[in-house]
């Protein structure tokens, strides 16, 4: 029974399926330092932004396969462009819509028996409306500083007691000091 159970589990992983969403904000300033070449000339900015909602498996959570789906197509959601500028910006080269073509391409299209093109862009500025990193960091008077350090704990319990979710924070080596870590993304 296991062993059957194990099969049809790779069996559905393989065909692309997947069970769950990542919903991945990350640090601009993080992300920057993290790409090593400049960001775009007005970020970065101080606040999480949205990095993606990844239709994800338990075999492969960084990357579903086998995506079809309608290709990005900008002129779906024209009022929601506004909103996505501020919660989902390019923050390395400044191109939202070549960011969002991508994100959308690459993993959106993986959604379509969930959410269509525009159901998939709302959800993702809800969830960060509703999920607020920044906010719920502030709250918790967790800002960002040059001189001050927090220890994993301090940055997810605040989190944890605001959305009810453990979320898993994703950190990068710190150039400017060894021995030190910059939170890049926050994971739901």
């Amino acid at each position: 029974l296991v062993l059957g159970f194990a099969f049809f589990l790779c069996f559905i992983m393989s065909t692309g399926s997947y069970v769950y969403f990542q919903f991945v904000q990350q640090w601009p300033p993080a992300t920057c330092i993290r790409s090593r070449k400049p960001c775009s000339k007005h970020l970065p900015l101080p606040i999480f932004t949205i990095h993606g909602l990844w239709p994800s498996n338990y075999s492969n959570p960084t990357m579903p396969s086998n995506c079809i789906g309608s290709l990005f197509n900008e002129s779906k959601y024209p009022k929601l462009r506004s909103k996505l500028k501020i919660s989902w910006p390019d923050v390395e080269s400044g191109n939202d819509t070549q960011f969002w073509e991508g994100e959308w391409n690459k993993h959106g299209r993986c959604s379509k028996e969930m959410l269509n093109q525009m159901q998939y862009f709302e959800r993702s500025h809800a969830m960060w409306n509703s999920h607020n990193i920044t906010n719920i960091l502030e709250n918790a008077q967790i800002v960002p500083n040059a001189t001050r350090k927090w220890k994993y704990s301090d940055i997810l319990t605040p989190i944890k007691a605001a959305t009810k979710r453990t979320p898993l924070l994703r950190c990068k080596p710190d150039p400017a000091q060894s021995n030190s870590q910059l939170l890049h993304e926050v994971v739901f």
